[in-house]
């Protein structure tokens, strides 16, 4: 299955986090990274006051479940010391699913596409870069 991964950082070392998430998706079981888009350097969105964070966004190929892939992206986001301290808080890294080909889920903590990534900028020109030519009001 497609999928598209968005990747932000805010908390220390932001570049490294990034590469160490991208490499732990490179190394991941049923999943194959395909296409990364360029780092750009964004504004905070909601939340409390905190660091410009870098943002990317990602294409693989996985064999796994949304379900299962959800908890992979967790356990890389834990393994790179993030903490769920604060709603919107700083963080290490942080993964999303934006897309799961072009399936719609709607469960407890999971929910693809993801439910704000039209809103915000810095998940659609990641995603735009690496998806050209999307017609993305179908999505």
């Amino acid at each position: 299955m497609r999928c598209y991964i968005g990747i932000g950082s805010n908390l220390g070392d932001r570049h490294r986090y990034i590469k160490d998430a991208i490499e732990k998706l490179r190394s991941a079981e049923g999943v194959e990274v395909k296409k990364i888009s360029k780092i750009y350097e964004t504004k905070p969105v909601g939340g409390p006051i905190q660091g410009d964070y870098l943002n990317a966004a990602i294409e693989i190929e996985t064999s796994l479940k949304p379900r299962e892939l959800i908890i992979r992206l967790q356990q890389i986001e834990c393994q790179l010391g993030r903490v769920r301290a604060l709603k919107n808080g700083p963080r290490t890294i942080d993964l999303d699913i934006l897309l799961y080909g072009d399936e719609r889920i709607d469960e407890p903590n999971l929910k693809v596409p993801h439910p704000r990534m039209f809103e915000r900028e810095f998940v659609m020109k990641p995603l735009r870069e690496i998806m050209p030519g999307q017609p993305y009001e179908s999505l």
